[in-house]
């Protein structure tokens, strides 16, 4: 188009106004209005039908203005580089410079019309026009939440720009390039070209406005600019602080590693991640299935589906008087997913896809606080809760508005149970003063109780047992994890491979056997589940048969106390072998559930651990195979196994133990069929023996009582169970492989044809427990 017939298209009716409009319509990658991170887009994104207004500032006409402005080419696409392209003067006419050869044309226009002049002094960019929040105003509780006005894009924006308006040309430059060389996907024309607004709108559009706040402030510290750097950092300490808290919570969690980290076998915690069932009713988190028995002893409470609620809504949650929780308490039984729910929600966070209204979320892990305490302590045996925050995240240090009313934040206290000292929640001293040192056990107790920062959030995770001794009046709601529905069990084990025939097989595989199914409500089974069938997978004519059973319940048997080793007594990996001690718990546990099995009884007090020698902390707290049932506050405290059939495995372990260890079958005194003396002489047929105990009393028994105890009993003198998985840790490493199998199998295949036609399908499963030897 050339010059004239520009000037009259513009000169003609109705042509400014038109082209006003145009001038401040945005691309749809725009920042376009700087709005808030927050707001969700209600426009689709490839149309721009419906352009956003803002009301720039009237500019008094100065003696001779003609009112021509000149409009950028290609201008960044924000606010503020919008007001670069120099405000209107009243009844000025627009002259849009989108070329070298139509500035050319320009100079025609001047010299036709004299009293006309471009306008070259950009005027301070106004306040930005920001849109109403109706997420906001309608509802707060809508995710994902919105910022803080000081790491709201405009404030950094604004305070970005001002650091570098104060540059010499030169310093400019040397900026420019600074930023150029520290980030990759940053090019040449994205920093070299345009103005200080069109520079600092490129540095966040391509890296974000956090990260350009960062990259900005080392790039001054490199040009020698150390005060303006520092003012920079002083007047966003908000955003600084939660970058570097988000950059922590991604390198935490955004990579997980699962059982023993092996090299490129990591998995990124959002392409496997299944958000498990939270309930707001909590009765303990025990699955009341069961295989064979119909109705289990003391059948556990199973919360009603309308009591779930999202891992990132815990602190949207409303108390009876209308105000939102500030200290969520979230528990669980062992290898229920408490950990991972964690990393997930800070994960969340870190990402800005939920809970932006949280200003900071601080992990303050008893795992460290403990590592702090008994290893970290100045000599005075004293800190202040300030140095406390400061110990674990250096870049809290001087964030005096964790203080302020306004300051809405979290700190996430997970792993109670690791935190080994008893807390004195009705003696402790008061502190309220952050600054005030006193040591680490009362810090925990006046953070929880509400006295230090009040404005905080809280959320403590652990397990029940442990966390049960918090007072009630300090928690505001209580949340309990029950794990994974059907549906979830198969998307977890689809989500885990990108060959869909092999999630396929594993996803069928697993469902074959019903205790197992049953088991993989825990995520931790899942893992373990999904682990085991992937190598069986690269096998030919894996798959053939069911899953056996007894395997499992080993490995889970095995994995907990080797975990209890690492966390409760820093056991190093390598270094996990098992004390006689270690033994004998798990024997006394044995024992214990053997005699509640003959009493037919699920639940057991701390008198019953006391009858067994047992400690309550290392049975229902350090095990990680007995769990705490919520009871009321008077009456005595009650536990049980992580379920009815781990009860059951554990009475079965008991038994073969002291086949092996003492040569005893401890069911031989009380079995209803009798074996005949030559058995019982022979040394060699003690494993015929004892099985031939225990069918009796499964026989003799309803339906249900002995049947998976038998089970496991004979999937325990499987010769790849007791060799692999149970020589070295509760076996001695040379003991002699059991013998009589055959005689046992011909005793199975005897009992099968006479049995009971309901016995019938249980005494095959033993059977295919004692003899398949393809897991």
């Amino acid at each position: 188009m050339d010059s004239d017939t520009e000037v009259e298209r513009i000169l003609e009716p109705g042509a400014e106004e038109e082209e006003e409009r145009k001038k401040w319509e945005r691309p749809p990658s725009s920042y376009g209005s700087m709005r808030s991170d927050s707001e969700e887009e209600e426009e689709p994104a490839e149309t721009s039908s419906s352009p956003v207004v803002f009301a720039l500032p009237e500019v008094p006409v100065a003696h001779g203005d003609t009112g021509l402005q000149l409009i950028r080419s290609e201008s960044p696409e924000t606010l503020y580089t919008a007001t670069t392209q120099q405000t209107k003067p009243i009844g000025a006419c627009v002259i849009d410079t989108r070329s070298f050869n139509e500035l050319e044309d320009l100079e025609e226009v001047e010299g036709e019309e004299e009293d006309n002049y471009l306008v070259v002094d950009s005027p301070e960019p106004p306040s930005p026009v920001e849109p109403d929040d109706t997420m906001e105003t309608e509802d707060e509780d809508a995710q994902p939440g919105r910022k803080h006005s000081e790491q709201e894009l405009p404030y950094i924006f604004k305070n970005i720009q001002s650091a570098l308006s104060v540059l010499s040309a030169d310093e400019l430059i040397t900026f420019r390039l600074w930023f150029f060389h520290c980030k990759k996907d940053v090019t040449s024309s994205h920093v070299m070209e345009g103005d200080i607004l069109d520079l600092v709108d490129k540095m966040i559009e391509v890296t974000g406005a956090d990260n350009a706040l960062w990259e900005t402030i080392g790039c001054l510290q490199h040009i020698n600019k150390e005060q303006e750097a520092e003012e920079l950092e002083n007047k966003c300490k908000r955003a600084v602080v939660r970058f570097h808290l988000k950059q922590h919570l991604i390198r935490k969690h955004d990579v997980i590693y699962e059982g023993i980290p092996e090299p490129g076998k990591q998995q990124h915690l959002n392409t496997i991640y299944v958000e498990p069932q939270i309930s707001l009713s909590g009765y303990g988190g025990i699955d009341p299935y069961h295989e064979i028995r119909p109705h289990p002893p003391s059948p556990p409470r199973v919360p009603s589906p309308d009591t779930f609620v999202s891992v990132d809504e815990l602190f949207r949650l409303r108390k009876d008087d209308g105000q939102r929780v500030k200290t969520v308490l979230t528990t669980g039984i062992p290898g229920i997913g408490l950990s991972v729910t964690v990393g997930k929600f800070s994960l969340d966070w870190a990402k800005e896809k939920a809970n932006k209204d949280l200003q900071f979320v601080i992990q303050l892990s008893f795992k460290s606080l403990w590592s702090l305490r008994t290893h970290h302590l100045p000599s005075s045996k004293k800190m202040t809760m300030m140095e406390v925050i400061e110990y674990h995240h250096h870049e809290c240090k001087n964030t005096k508005f964790l203080e302020e009313p306004d300051c809405r934040f979290l700190f996430i206290m997970d792993s109670f149970d690791r935190y080994q000292a008893p807390l004195d929640w009705e003696n402790s001293p008061v502190v309220t003063n952050i600054y005030e040192p006193a040591h680490p056990d009362v810090l925990i107790v006046n953070l929880i109780r509400g006295n230090l920062l009040p404005a905080a959030r809280i959320w403590i995770l652990g397990r029940r047992a442990a966390v049960s001794n918090i007072p009630a009046r300090f928690i505001d709601t209580v949340t309990e994890i029950q794990g994974f529905s059907d549906e979830m069990k198969d998307d977890y084990l689809s989500r885990r491979y990108e060959n869909a025939q092999l999630a396929a097989n594993i996803v069928a595989h697993y469902k074959r056997t019903p205790s197992l199914k049953m088991l993989c409500r825990q995520p931790f089974v899942c893992w373990m589940v999904a682990t085991v069938f992937e190598r069986g997978y690269r096998y030919q004519n894996y798959g053939v048969n069911p899953p056996k059973l007894t395997p499992f319940y080993l490995h889970i048997m095995i994995i907990q106390t080797n975990r209890k080793l690492q966390h409760y007594y820093e056991k190093q990996e390598n270094d996990l072998k098992w004390s006689d001690d270690d033994k004998h718990v798990i024997t006394k546990m044995g024992k214990m559930a053997l005699k509640m099995l003959e009493k037919n009884i699920s639940v057991f007090s701390e008198d019953d651990l006391r009858e067994h020698g047992l400690k309550l902390k290392e049975v229902a707290v350090f095990s990680g195979l007995c769990t705490e049932l919520p009871t009321a506050a008077s009456k005595d405290r009650k536990f049980c196994f992580i379920h009815f059939s781990f009860q059951e495995f554990m009475a079965a372990l008991y038994v073969f133990l002291m086949l092996r260890i003492d040569g005893k079958n401890i069911l031989g005194h009380s079995s209803f069929l009798h074996m005949p003396k030559l058995l019982v002489k022979d040394q060699s047929k003690a494993a015929v023996s004892m099985v031939h105990s225990a069918i009796g009393r499964t026989l003799s028994s309803p339906l249900g009582h002995y049947d998976m105890f038998l089970r496991f009993l004979c999937g325990m003198l499987c010769q790849t169970n007791h060799d692999n998985l149970l020589r070295g840790n509760l076996l001695r490493p040379r003991l002699p492989p059991v013998g009589g199998l055959k005689e046992v199998e011909r005793l199975l295949e005897k009992t099968i044809d006479t049995a009971p036609a309901d016995r019938v399908e249980n005494l095959k499963e033993c059977l295919r427990e004692l003899i398949q030897e393809d897991d």
